[in-house]
């Protein structure tokens, strides 16, 4: 895997903006989020929230590509609110985020390229508040050891520094350890040069 492609951009922890257009308000919110289920939740408290808004637009990218993603225009007329929100996140290029859009209607209508026009400033004003971070993809490895090894294994695991997720010492050893993917085979393969020493990947 290419260096460029083990990692990726996110959104950390959540954010807010507001937005206005004629009469129109536009609050703006983006989360950090791993599973739909997350997704779900923060509409669910957003629709509580503001229960008397008249659209509550969003969209959302999930995993380090981004090949998990959804449109949502609740109701305004078709791919002018979804669309213009998951176009933003595609332009900062980020994942594992949810925007969502609460519109309250001023009275004014706004057509077509007002409302794409609302959407996306609202999307990008929230991402600008947002922290973004870069985070790698990662692979984890469980590999076990005798003590006598010990030594050896902790010079490769000083040497590359993968994460310790866990790690347990006893006549039988074993460490589980996450390297970022491009990193991966090679910390795998001198793992294995150990005499003795048995890696898994997970």
């Amino acid at each position: 895997m290419d260096t460029e492609k083990d990692s990726y951009l996110t959104v950390e922890g959540e954010a807010e903006a507001v937005y206005r257009q004629l009469s129109s308000k536009f609050f703006a919110y983006a989360y950090h989020v791993e599973s739909e289920q997350q997704i779900k939740e923060h509409l669910d408290a957003l629709r509580k929230r503001y229960y008397d808004a008249t659209h509550h637009c969003y969209a959302y990218r999930l995993g380090h590509d981004g090949a998990t993603f959804r449109a949502n225009d609740d109701g305004e007329p078709s791919s002018t609110a979804g669309k213009p929100i998951l176009g933003q996140l595609l332009s900062a290029d980020v994942t594992d985020t949810l925007v969502v859009v609460v519109r309250y209607f001023g009275g004014t209508k706004l057509g077509v390229p007002g409302l794409i026009q609302a959407y996306r400033e609202s999307t990008a004003a929230v991402l600008e508040h947002s922290t973004i971070v870069r985070r790698t993809v990662d692979c984890t490895f469980e590999v076990a050891f005798s003590y006598t090894d010990m030594n050896d294994i902790m010079r490769i695991v000083k040497d590359m520094q993968p994460r310790i997720v866990e790690q347990r010492f006893d006549n039988l050893c074993s460490m589980r350890l996450a390297i970022r993917s491009s990193h991966a085979e090679r910390l795998a393969a001198r793992l294995s040069d150990v005499e003795g020493a048995t890696v898994e990947r997970i």
